[in-house]
């Protein structure tokens, strides 16, 4: 049995000759342009709304949890739909909150193989599913009118410093971007400054794109006050 399932896992994972590769490289274009297409038909549609960025493992009682609720709660009533990337922990709070606040309430959901199920709160009309995450982050990326990372992991890293270097090299249009709970974010703030800053790998005026916070109020201040000044407008 075990020289069975040697001998499959042996046929199966030969090495592509050049030919195969082009070959598998030009299908997988279809399949990204498929999702690029089915993405921007329907977030085009659903209007301003802020992307809200942090860990899958945070539980439903974690302070964390229910901060995002409120925030969520409170752009929604300020006329923002919410965006997330579909999952359960932070990403489920966002959607609840939108969902209570009787708003827009989307879910970029991402096919993995452990399988992350869609949260329940998310529109049904509004749920979207990606195989490639660079697809799905370049939707997160149009069509939010702002961002808000809330405590993470590597993933909420990711798309935090994609924005930011979107902004800082000026291949997006500047929009507001919120970091939530200084305590959780004050060792990179340090690094940033003492280290990176200090070594001239970015300008001082870098460190303003985006703003650190505590609550859910100064959360909505940022959002809302920039778009006072600044127009909605695509961020490509």
């Amino acid at each position: 049995m075990e020289s069975l399932a040697s001998n499959k896992y042996a046929e199966t994972n030969q090495p592509k000759n050049w030919s195969e590769t082009i070959s598998y490289d030009t299908w997988e274009i279809f399949k990204v342009m498929s999702e690029m297409v089915e993405g921007f038909e329907k977030l085009a549609r659903i209007g301003p709304c802020v992307s809200i960025f942090g860990s899958a493992r945070t539980g439903e009682h974690s302070r964390y949890y229910k901060l995002t609720e409120e925030i969520a709660y409170l752009l929604t009533k300020a006329g923002f739909g919410i965006i997330t990337g579909g999952g359960p922990g932070i990403m489920e709070a966002a959607n609840k909150g939108a969902h209570f606040a009787g708003g827009k309430s989307v879910g970029l959901n991402i096919n993995l193989p452990s399988e992350q199920n869609p949260n329940p709160f998310i529109d049904r009309t509004k749920l979207l599913n990606f195989n490639y995450f660079y697809v799905r982050k370049t939707m997160f990326m149009r069509y939010s009118m702002g961002f808000v990372a809330m405590p993470g992991g590597f993933g909420t890293l990711d798309e935090l410093m994609e924005a930011i270097t979107l902004i800082q090299t000026h291949k997006m249009v500047h929009f507001p971007i919120v970091l939530v709970v200084k305590q959780y974010w004050e060792g990179l703030m340090t690094w940033m400054k003492e280290t990176v800053l200090a070594e001239q790998n970015i300008h001082v005026e870098d460190l303003d794109i985006f703003k650190v916070v505590d609550t859910a109020e100064e959360v909505v201040n940022v959002i809302t006050g920039f778009y006072k000044t600044y127009a909605l407008k695509p961020n490509f």
